[in-house]
């Protein structure tokens, strides 16, 4: 028996990793199984190239709790380790046997799927256990088995062991503050969480499986239930292989699997699959997004060699897709010692563009092939792609050729079929082309039946992020303006070389203002006399394009620094000069009726906009009662 320190820079570093190495103490688990696979991807991989000549067969990683014992055992058949590979491995802390067998086989095993964490991942055992044990007998003939124990000081032990098969067996002996981890649901729930995916089958407990009866069967025969293994992960899915290996229903079945709470199907996927500059593979799903900003995000889950490290993708996937679901898998992410942070660095922004670029080519497609199809889906992925032309300029390039904007009737366009359809009618003259739209096509109803009697076309933009949408096609795009439709009369917004004469003298309007300002209230309404069409509405409340534009802006963020938020909210009552309504209110002789005639009709024009509430609602119905009696 040997015994000795091991090679550590400072007197004890087992409470230092206990303390800072790992901030979550639930991941010793996916190291160990981590290690536990490195060792059985090595001996696949020498067994491939011929340099050893044992058989691999069909190793299994195995999990068991000993309660009682108060013990957790991860048992591997990988390549084992004799005492001096013990010795170099784990006593030498600062070694990585990963790294030295990635040296010796650099160009083989490139591809072999080897993590790369041996070593201090070895050592997030002691997080949760008071000693450690290897048991561990290498592949080599001529290597005797090994034991090591270690009770979480420098000091450890190392002697021979009757050992006699392949492979290596970590013995945690579960500290009184970890013993969560000796029950079965808790390590079941770690297994799931961070070895779904795991290369190398996973064995946890055994289970029952009834066997299907023959199709030749007798009447009434019971089925036989058969004990098997519990193989807690799938070795193979969907993103390993090829695309076109795949068909749709596989694409839905690893959803499902990714996804077993989630009963509504995706609307569609992105394959990821490129081994240069970088290597990354992965699957994004579009779920049915609506219009919901909120949507829970952290969705996509961040693998490496199919080992979960987080959901928390940030940095990697730009922030306008992290509405999507799926995962991604790339060895080439920088990972501190816990694998649960990233670091920046070129490759991370590399692969972001990627991803961009890979998003950005599937819309394309999908709107070139299948254009009905994209126009039925544009509802539950507009959030997306309007969030992705606003914060990512690349993205704005490729998505300006097919992103849509649909109109008030259901016709959707590019902006360069809109802009072709509406620039003749649509162009004021100052030469600037007017793109009308509407965000609540009940609400603002009136205002668009104005607008399509004047031969305009309506856009319906009712997305949460419309008003920084517009405010950047407006930078980007020449002479275009965006107003929503009840920001002002039609006339007014898309103003025409042709002026409509008043019915009224000045003196007349003079008189009109100075009655309606007594009867409107001053800190909620600037009045203004306009002289429009006899069958245009008498009075019409509008609210200013910027002044509503900017408070929008400001409460999806951006634009609070107008402070919009604070501002009391003004409108426009624009009347009609030319209506004969007006013109009746002018003439009436006594004032009570004169302003209960104005009072009347300001409200019809709230009512018109939902500004008409509470008690003031009732005032205008019981009025209403009053005048018909």
């Amino acid at each position: 028996m040997a015994t000795g320190n091991i090679n550590v820079s400072v007197e004890n570093i087992f409470p230092l990793i206990k303390k800072f190495l790992y901030s979550d103490h639930e991941i010793f688990l996916r190291e160990l199984i981590s290690n536990a696979t490195d060792a059985t991807l090595k001996l696949k991989h020498l067994t491939n190239i011929g340099e050893v000549s044992v058989a691999y067969g069909n190793p299994v990683i195995e999990i068991k709790v000993d309660k009682e014992g108060k013990k957790l055992h991860i048992i591997d058949q990988g390549l084992g380790m004799s005492a001096d590979e013990i010795q170099k491995y784990i006593n030498e802390v600062a070694f990585s046997g990963a790294e030295e067998f990635l040296e010796k086989y650099k160009d083989s095993a490139k591809d072999s799927g080897i993590i790369g964490h041996f070593g201090l991942g070895f050592y997030s055992a002691f997080m949760v256990a008071e000693k450690v044990e290897i048991i561990s007998k290498s592949y080599k003939e001529d290597a005797k088995a090994a034991h090591w124990i270690c009770d979480g000081s420098p000091q450890f032990t190392l002697e021979d062991h009757d050992k006699t098969e392949r492979g290596t067996e970590i013995i945690l002996h579960i500290a009184e503050d970890s013993t969560e981890f000796l029950e079965d649901a808790r390590i079941s729930e770690l297994l799931v969480k961070y070895n779904k995916f795991m290369p190398i089958p996973i064995k946890f407990g055994t289970k029952e499986e009834t066997v299907p009866l023959p199709e030749d069967a007798e009447e009434g025969a019971e089925s036989e239930k058969i004990t098997v293994d519990n193989i807690i992960n799938n070795p193979n899915p969907a993103w390993t292989k090829q695309p076109a290996d795949l068909e749709d229903e596989d694409y839905k079945n690893f959803y499902r699997e990714l996804y077993p709470a989630q009963f509504e199907e995706p609307l569609f996927n992105i394959h990821l699959n490129v081994d240069y500059p970088f290597n990354l593979t992965g699957i994004l799903y579009f779920p049915k997004l609506g219009n919901d900003m909120n949507m829970q995000k952290d969705k996509i889950q961040l693998y490496q060699n199919q080992v979960f490290v987080t959901d928390n993708v940030e940095g990697i996937v730009p922030e306008f897709l992290t509405m999507l679901k799926g995962v991604i898998d790339s060895p080439d992410i920088p990972l501190n010692v816990s694998r649960s942070y990233l670091q920046a660095d070129g490759n991370v922004k590399k692969i972001a563009s990627y991803i961009t670029r890979k998003v950005a080519d599937k819309l394309s497609s999908l709107f070139k092939n299948s254009r009905e199809d994209f126009e039925a889906k544009w509802n539950d992925i507009k959030i997306v792609i309007e969030y992705g032309m606003l914060s990512e300029d690349k993205f704005f390039e490729k998505a300006d050729k097919f992103a849509l904007y649909p109109s008030v009737d259901g016709t959707y366009y590019t902006f360069e079929e809109l802009n072709e359809k509406i620039k003749d009618a649509q162009t004021d003259k100052d030469g600037k082309t007017i793109i009308l739209y509407a965000s609540d096509k009940d609400q603002q109803h009136s205002y668009i039946e104005a607008a399509k009697g004047k031969g305009y076309e309506v856009l319906l933009l009712d997305s949460p992020i419309v008003s920084h949408l517009i405010q950047k096609l407006e930078t980007s795009k020449e002479n275009i303006s965006f107003a929503r439709v009840d920001a002002d009369h039609i006339d007014n917004i898309i103003k025409k070389d042709e002026e409509q004469i008043s019915k009224l003298s000045d003196e007349e309007k003079e008189s009109l203002k100075t009655t309606l300002t007594e009867v409107v209230p001053a800190d909620k309404y600037t009045v203004q006399l306009e002289a429009m069409d006899s069958n245009a509405s008498p009075f019409m409340i509008t609210q200013p394009e910027f002044m509503r534009r900017m408070k929008e802006m400001q409460q999806t963020g951006g634009g609070g620094m107008f402070g919009m938020g604070n501002f009391p909210e003004m409108y426009n009552l624009i009347v009609n000069t030319n209506h004969e309504l007006v013109g009746q209110i002018l003439g009436t002789k006594t004032k009570k009726k004169q302003e209960r005639l104005i009072k009347q009709s300001l409200d019809l024009a709230r009512l018109s906009q939902n500004l008409l509430t509470g008690e003031e609602l009732t005032q205008f119905i019981k009025r209403s009662y009053e005048m018909i009696k």
